[in-house]
């Protein structure tokens, strides 16, 4: 007998596969990140979508899909109209609800509330306490490729991508060694609260994570404010802004925040990076030939295969968007991945070019929502390449081609083998 969930399954699956044709039918093109083909290439997808609806209405999730790079980066800066609480959403589709659910972070908080947990993290995550880090990152990263010095052929990923930034963020959040594990495996369940689509198994990790992170950074909290050292969680607790401060509960959602974000962006941005790198032995070559590139490249990078793909707001009003009427509480998704490849923005934007200036890219946002964390991305995305090619004086693909995680937001490898020598 064939279970009941079988059946309704396999009737959404139909009825899905029905209304896309008909999406299809109506724009030319239909949106359909959970397939296979776009998780491992979205680009074409974004291609015909600039070309053919640039302001699509989309089944999933009833959300309106935005492609361009003037629009995208338009909608990002204009706060007024559209708004980063998904409570607002009023759409029954989709899977927001790990979001909704969820205390929400600055990032899903709108002016007056975003502005002020804004100006009191800014004390504590400044440029400055960035850029010490960087003799520690540099001697993380040789730690790290000490441990697979004999070998020839090794996971980017598993080795260095992956435990780089975790070690990284955890050493200045004040996370000591011995709990490294357990803080990676709440970072990965709790990036998955940045997926739009999530089962109900996915989503219950999402919140265990998240109780379990409560729990131990309660006490750390606590024990900060009696006795501060130098780190970010004493920071937070410090900061003050007239005679404003965060709230424990504040603070840990903070910290939450800078956990699955410290992490997932670099992660992606090295093991992405690196990939276009080798797909591209031309400027590979060039960056070994003239090192003072890696600044550039990595923007490049971040351009060429961003680490997160697309943003979302809701609009705070019914307003019309390229002609199209939009009511108010819908989902607009931004493709940052495709702005990033607008052709009126980037010329021959499907080629990689560790030399290009002038539009900057969009990967890390715009407006008042501008990624907190880019410094540190940016510096350990740096160190990263300098190192690799300090040890390496060849890098090239393993035996085992490189498989992509089933992410939508967060575009990234799952496993990269490389061969070097």
């Amino acid at each position: 007998m064939v279970p009941r969930n079988a059946i309704a399954r396999a009737i959404w699956v139909a009825w899905m596969r029905a209304r896309l044709v008909g999406e299809w039918l109506r724009t030319g093109v239909a949106y359909r990140p959970l397939s296979p083909e776009f998780v491992a290439d979205p680009y074409p997808l974004y291609r015909r979508l600039r070309e053919r609806d640039p302001i699509h209405r989309s089944i999933f999730a009833n959300q309106v899909v935005v492609s361009r790079y003037a629009d995208v980066d338009r909608i990002l800066r204009d706060h007024r109209t559209f708004g980063n609480d998904f409570r607002r959403v009023t759409s029954s589709e989709g899977s927001l609800a790990t979001r909704k659910n969820l205390t929400p972070s600055m990032l899903a908080q709108d002016p007056p509330d975003h502005t002020r947990l804004r100006s009191l993290v800014n004390r504590a995550f400044t440029p400055r306490q960035v850029g010490r880090m960087e003799d520690y990152i540099r001697a993380t990263a040789h730690s790290l490729l000490d441990q697979v010095a004999e070998a020839r052929e090794f996971d980017l990923m598993k080795a260095f991508a992956v435990p780089l930034p975790t070690i990284v963020i955890a050493r200045m959040i004040g996370v000591p060694e011995s709990d490294l594990d357990r803080f990676k495996v709440w970072s990965d369940d709790l990036a998955r609260a940045l997926e739009p689509f999530l089962s109900p198994e996915e989503e219950e990790k999402v919140y265990r994570a998240a109780r379990q992170f409560a729990a131990y950074f309660t006490a750390v909290i606590e024990q900060r404010r009696r006795e501060p050292r130098d780190d970010l969680i004493s920071r937070l607790v410090e900061a003050e802004d007239a005679g404003d401060k965060l709230t424990a509960e504040e603070t840990r959602v903070m910290l939450r925040l800078l956990l699955t974000a410290g992490n997932e962006t670099t992660t992606n941005l090295i093991g992405n990076g690196v990939r276009a790198l080798l797909r591209h032995p031309d400027q590979l070559a060039l960056l070994r030939e003239r090192p003072e590139l890696i600044p550039s490249a990595v923007e490049e990078l971040l351009r060429y295969d961003a680490p997160v793909q697309l943003n979302m707001r809701v609009t705070l009003r019914d307003l019309e968007l390229g002609g199209l009427a939009v009511r108010e509480g819908t989902l607009i998704t931004l493709l940052i991945g495709s702005a990033n490849h607008d052709p009126e923005r980037f010329p021959e934007p499907e080629r990689l070019d560790i030399t290009r200036s002038g539009q900057p890219n969009i990967s890390f946002g715009r407006g008042i929502h501008h990624c907190l964390g880019a410094p540190l991305a940016r510096l350990e995305g740096r160190i990263a390449l300098e190192v690799l090619l300090e040890r390496f004086d060849r890098l090239d693909f393993g035996t085992r081609p490189a498989k992509h995680r089933p992410n939508i937001v967060l575009r990234g490898l799952e496993h990269f083998d490389v061969r070097v020598g």
